[in-house]
Parts: structure tokens; C-alpha cells; sequence
């Protein structure tokens, strides 16, 4: 594999070298983290920053509201809407001091909520407490995870190639756009609906997706001056959702869905916060070692692959990840909620991912070149964002004031971010494109068009296979399958010129 295929910081330790020791790659993270630790700080205080934490505060808490609305749902209220955002807030404000990588952003997931269905349904059927299940199935998963920290698993990630990573991107950002527009299309469908509610869905739905959309673009207009045109681009989705959800509460009689959230601090069944470990037999304990092996191989590839798209060469980053610190920290945050009750938080790629793009800035290095970006490194931002979702639990009322159709479209702004942020995408774009019109750099010029197309073929079955897997009742196992996208790579080797899959599989 060639070495453009493994993300490397600026340092002069790749951060995902095998060291062979006991800890040897969080050492090596600590070591090389420990020098930006200061100014990770003190970068976090300029404009970009509160443009960040604008558009991601809503974004994250957006996330988990709906996360947290769905796991309520699937787990008969015993995990809800308040111990999602608690996870969220708290997590993320730990995961920002102590992480390797602090613009991975953390938060609810599908895969992870649709484990969590499962293990619901098999006490259910067995007549078991969900929650003491829960609890040890997280328990004994975030200790296999430091057994991984430990053991310098994360090397593994070597493994995987941008051929990996953008069907994982794809994946995840396919989910949250199919969610949205499923959110948006029901109230047309539905006899109950009424026509203003369906009307006033589409308009808050795609106005919100449309303002999001131009204003983070208006960098590149000519109106007005740069630093103008700098804060309304930076401020965009969050000027967005402010100015549609002040539409829509100008229309008061038009019934609008709110988010499921109750007005006072809470579980949501009332139970008490920590979990009763002992309440189920001491077999049960000691059984749930087997799902927990499932969801920590879970937790590892999001966790990860995440990190690796974060950390990708086109983003220029100069200070560099830490793998191994991250899924330490994750570990203990898996170990931790599951003593509470609280739902498990691993790295959100869409909301890690465009984290990233808000921090970036386009410089121009030389007449006549590309502009080049330029990414505000820094742990303020992320800190801020939970810290605000951590207040937002003392004014959930006011939060309540948000329509649910105002968030579904920063879901389809955010979902069409991360997508057309993929070299998938672009290839997929060319199939509609003059071939007269091609660009004419990158790997374009090095790859016969054919050998293009039937990649990106492969990559949409593997996708394909991905969603199917996920939505039939193994969906517990498709981690699995995204780990044998690994060799799937590495059988492409054996039919496909090594140099045209380099070039078409380098960052």
C-alpha cells in the first residue's frame, strides 16, 4: 500500500505506526499532542470559531434530539431524548480537553442506536432488565476498548484507504439526507396532516436547506467586502435557522412538530440515574461479553474511520491526530454513561466532517494557482458547542421553540455537505457530464475513463450492500461488513493497474 493511502500528521511519528509496546501508540499521541496543547486554545479565539460553534450547536443538539427522540421510541422510554443530550454535552466537553483529535465531534449515531434496538428486543424476549444489561454490555465494551488502546489497534487503520473511507462518508451521509426527506415527504402523504402543515414543512424544510446553503457560498459573491461576505458565509446555517424558525413563529396557527423533549430536568421514566449492575444474574453479567465484542467492534470502525476523514491530507492539518487517545477517551466515556443509563457517544462523521469545513479558510498561495484551505485547529470550538448543549438542558422550553422541520433541513444541508465533499460523488457527477468537459487535473489525466467508472461502480455496490445490511434485521452485523471492505481493496489490486487505483485512491 502505498504510503499516500495512510494519513500521517506533520510531526515526524505517524500517528497509526505500530510501536509493538504496551501503550507505545498513546505515548507516542501524548508526546506529540502535548506540545499544541496551549495553542490549541488559544487559536480557538477568533471569528471562525463562533461561526463554528453557531452552525454546530444547533447541528449537534439537532442530532441529539432526533437520536435521542428515536432511542426513547425503540427502547420504551428507558433511554431518552434528556440522557442524550446529558451523553452529548458532557462527553463532548471531556472528548474536547482530553482527545488526540479535538475537531472530531462526538455524538448519537444510527449504527449505535440500532444496536441498541436490538439488545432492547433480546431482553425483552428473555424477560431481562434492559438497563443492567445495558449497562454491562458498555461496561465490559469500553474496557475491550482500552484492551485496544493498549494492544495499538488503531495501527490497523493503515488497512483502510479513501476507497473505505468514502463509501463510510456516503453511508452516513445518505442516512441523514434519507432521514430528513422521509421527515419531509410524510406530512405530504399523510390524510392527518393538514395542507398549511404540509406546506409550511416544505417551505422551512428546503428554505432552511437553500439559506444554508447561499450563505455559506456568499464567500464567493462579489457583494459587499470580504469581511462581510467572511461572517455571513461563517454565520450562514445558524443565520439560517434563525431566520426560518422566526418565520415560522409568525405563523402561529399553523401546527408545526417540536422537539420530543420534556420541560424540566429529567429521565425520562423518572428512574433513578445510576443503574442498579447486580440486579441480574451473575451468568447474564458475565453473557453480555458477547454483544459487547459486536458493539466494540462497532465503536472501533466509527470511532476511527471518523477520525481517519477527519485527519485526511487535503485538509492540511499541521498538528496532527491521536488515535489512540481518542478511542481511550471514548472508552472511558462507553464505561462511564453505562453506568447512568446514559446512551453510548463515538465520533458523528457528518458533524466532525463539516466541524472541519467551518473551520476552514481559503488562501490563495500564488497567481494563478488553486486556493488552498486552511483549517482553525484548535479545542475552544468543540468545548463551546457541548457546553452550550450542556445549557440548553435549563432552557428546554426555549429550545422547544425550534420547529422539527427547520432541523430537518440543516439535516439535508449537512448530508449534502459531507456527500458532494467526496471524490464518490464528483465521479459520479461525471457520468453527467460532457466528456469534452472533464477536468483536466488530478487523477482525470492518469485513469482511462473506463477504469474510473467501474471503481466507482464497485464503491456504489459496496455502498448499496452496506444500506441493504443495515436495514434488514442483521443490521447488528454490518460493522463486519465494513470491515471486509478492507480486502475487497486489496482484491482490486489483482485486476485493476496498481498505479490507476493510487491515483484514484489518494487523498
Amino acid at each position: 500500500m502505498s504510503s499516500e493511502n495512510s494519513p500521517t500528521s506533520s510531526t515526524e511519528v505517524d500517528p497509526l505506526a505500530y510501536t509493538g509496546r504496551l501503550f507505545g501508540g498513546l505515548k507516542n499521541d501524548l508526546a506529540r499532542k502535548r506540545q499544541f496543547y496551549w495553542s490549541d486554545f488559544t487559536d480557538g479565539f477568533n471569528t471562525k470559531v463562533l461561526g463554528s460553534v453557531s452552525f454546530l450547536f444547533f447541528a449537534c443538539l439537532a442530532n441529539a434530539i432526533a437520536f435521542g427522540a428515536l432511542t426513547s421510541v425503540l427502547t420504551g422510554g428507558e433511554i431518552g431524548t434528556v440522557e442524550m443530550i446529558v451523553a452529548t454535552a458532557t462527553g463532548g466537553i471531556i472528548f474536547a480537553i482530553f482527545s488526540g483529535q479535538p475537531l472530531t465531534i462526538l455524538g448519537g449515531t444510527g449504527p449505535i442506536v440500532i444496536f441498541t434496538a436490538l439488545l432492547y428486543e433480546l431482553c425483552q424476549a428473555q424477560g431481562l432488565p434492559f438497563l443492567p444489561v445495558y449497562a454491562w454490555v458498555g461496561i465490559w465494551s469500553g474496557l475491550l476498548l482500552l484492551v485496544l488502546v493498549a494492544t495499538d489497534a488503531s495501527a490497523l487503520m493503515r488497512l483502510f484507504t479513501k476507497f473505505t473511507d468514502e463509501i463510510f462518508a456516503a453511508l452516513v451521509a445518505v442516512i441523514f439526507l434519507v432521514e430528513a426527506l422521509t421527515s419531509v415527504i410524510t406530512p405530504l402523504i399523510s390524510v392527518d396532516v393538514g395542507a398549511a402543515t404540509a406546506l409550511m414543512t416544505i417551505i422551512l424544510s428546503f428554505g432552511t436547506f437553500f439559506l444554508a446553503k447561499t450563505f455559506k457560498g456568499f464567500i464567493n459573491t462579489r457583494f459587499f467586502n470580504g469581511q462581510v461576505r467572511s461572517f455571513v458565509s461563517d454565520f450562514g446555517p445558524a443565520l439560517a435557522i434563525a431566520i426560518m424558525t422566526l418565520f415560522a413563529l409568525s405563523m402561529p396557527s399553523v401546527e408545526l412538530s417540536v422537539p420530543a423533549i420534556p420541560e424540566t430536568f429529567g429521565t425520562t421514566t423518572g428512574r433513578a440515574w445510576m443503574i442498579d449492575l447486580f440486579s441480574i444474574p451473575t451468568w447474564m453479567i458475565f453473557f453480555c461479553i458477547g454483544p459487547a465484542i459486536l458493539v466494540t467492534v462497532l465503536l472501533f470502525l466509527d470511532q476511527n474511520i471518523t477520525t481517519r476523514l477527519v485527519n485526511n491530507p487535503a485538509y492540511s492539518l499541521k498538528k496532527g491526530g491521536g488515535y489512540h487517545m481518542d478511542l481511550g477517551v471514548v472508552g472511558i466515556l462507553v464505561v462511564v454513561a453505562s453506568l447512568f443509563g446514559l446512551p453510548w457517544i463515538v465520533a458523528a462523521t457528518v458533524h466532525s466532517l463539516n466541524h472541519v469545513k467551518s473551520l476552514s479558510t481559503e488562501v490563495k498561495v500564488a497567481e494563478g494557482a488553486p486556493p488552498s484551505s486552511v483549517v482553525t485547529e484548535n479545542r475552544v470550538s468543540g468545548l463551546l458547542i457541548h457546553l452550550l448543549i450542556g445549557f440548553s438542558i435549563f432552557l428546554l422550553p426555549l429550545v422547544k421553540a425550534i420547529p422539527m422541520e427547520v432541523l430537518f433541513g440543516l439535516f439535508l444541508f449537512m448530508g449534502y455537505t459531507t456527500l458532494n465533499g467526496t471524490d464518490l460523488f464528483a465521479r459520479v457527477k461525471l457520468w453527467m457530464i460532457d466528456k469534452h468537459l472533464y477536468p483536466t487535473e488530478g487523477y482525470i489525466k492518469k485513469v482511462p475513463i473506463k477504469v474510473i467508472n467501474i471503481f466507482t461502480l464497485i464503491q456504489i455496490g459496496a455502498l448499496a450492500t452496506l444500506w441493504v445490511l443495515k436495514s434488514s434485521s442483521l443490521g447488528i452485523l454490518f460493522p463486519l461488513l465494513i470491515a471486509l471492505l478492507v480486502p475487497l481493496r486489496q482484491w482490486l489490486s489483482k485486476h485493476f493497474d496498481e498505479e490507476h487505483l493510487t491515483a484514484l485512491d489518494e487523498h
